[in-house]
């Protein structure tokens, strides 16, 4: 386990050990939040590596990481904990089959640390060796007002509740990274719990530092094309912009394919790289994938 950084540079020098390129802003705010122990809220387009800095952070520190995946409908009982009703269900029928059980005392065995099915909420509020693990509760604004509603008083306390058992406290807070793809605004009472920072889209030269260090094969002419492209589309009326993640896989399968270069044959093949919608590849085939290869050939000659 290590100890958290002590400044805005050593945050930046950890998540840069974790290949995690990070600008000044989101290092600061990274910077306080594991300072003050606040939750971080981190938003913006899918893709920007909101997700992956929770990653880099748990193994920058040394600490486990615990991941809530958030979807329509989650409710307390599926992220804090269930019980092992088949377990439970067993010691029944072995408590019967033995005869004279005691049905308070059964009762009362069955409820108890070993039937109890730990989900990641109650996983992050129990000491692990390592010290606080990281929580990354990814893609929030995927559930609904009462689930936040439970997670704000879950986050203010760093406590959640089991009627049979009680209250659990966690003895150190864990490390809480939020994020949020937008699609819907989450309530502000939540967001005021937490630091706040947008996530957006990188500029040119930092989108290159992200890709030396996630695809370092990937020569130097091929990784400015490939940039400048993705840029190019981000302006584009897409329905769905690419993000980092997809500039990273379409080096790589440009890479897969021993393309030294972009030439319209090889974008025109490897357009599912990039884009995920059809109507998006329509849109960008033929002419239009040659007018912004035009204009990338350009920049990049004169790079």
């Amino acid at each position: 386990m290590a100890d958290k950084p002590g400044s805005i540079d050593a945050v930046e020098a950890m998540l840069a050990a974790q290949d995690y390129v990070c600008g000044r802003p989101l290092a600061t705010v990274a910077f306080l939040g594991l300072t003050l122990d606040r939750p971080l809220f981190l938003e913006g387009e899918p893709g920007t590596g909101k997700t992956e800095i929770a990653k880099a952070i748990a193994a920058g520190l040394g600490r486990r990481l615990i991941r809530l995946q958030c979807f329509e409908g989650l409710d307390a009982s599926s992220a804090v904990y269930e019980w092992n009703f088949a377990a439970q269900m067993i010691a029944i029928r072995a408590a019967e089959a033995a005869g004279g059980a005691d049905r308070a005392a059964l009762t009362a065995e069955l409820f108890t640390e070993e039937y109890l099915v730990a989900r990641p909420l109650l996983d992050a509020m129990r000491p692990h060796p390592e010290g606080p693990p990281v929580l990354l509760i990814d893609e929030i604004d995927r559930t609904d007002a009462p689930f936040e509603a439970f997670l704000l008083e879950a986050l203010s306390d760093f406590a959640v509740s089991i009627p049979e058992l009680g209250t659990i406290r966690a003895p150190e807070p864990p490390i809480v990274i939020l994020t949020s793809n937008r699609t819907r605004e989450v309530h502000d009472a939540l967001k005021r719990r937490c630091l706040y920072h947008w996530v957006d889209y990188p500029a040119f030269d930092r989108e290159i530092a992200i890709l030396r260090a996630r695809a370092p094969e990937v020569s130097e002419r091929l990784s400015r094309q490939v940039v400048a492209f993705v840029q190019r589309l981000r302006a584009e009326d897409l329905f769905k912009r690419p993000g980092v993640a997809e500039t990273i896989d379409w080096a790589k399968c440009l890479l897969a394919l021993d393309a030294v270069e972009l030439s319209p044959q090889v974008v025109a093949d490897t357009l599912g790289a990039i884009l995920k919608y059809q109507d998006d590849i329509q849109r960008m085939e033929g002419s239009e994938a040659k007018r912004i290869l035009d204009e990338v050939r350009a920049e990049t000659a004169t790079a």
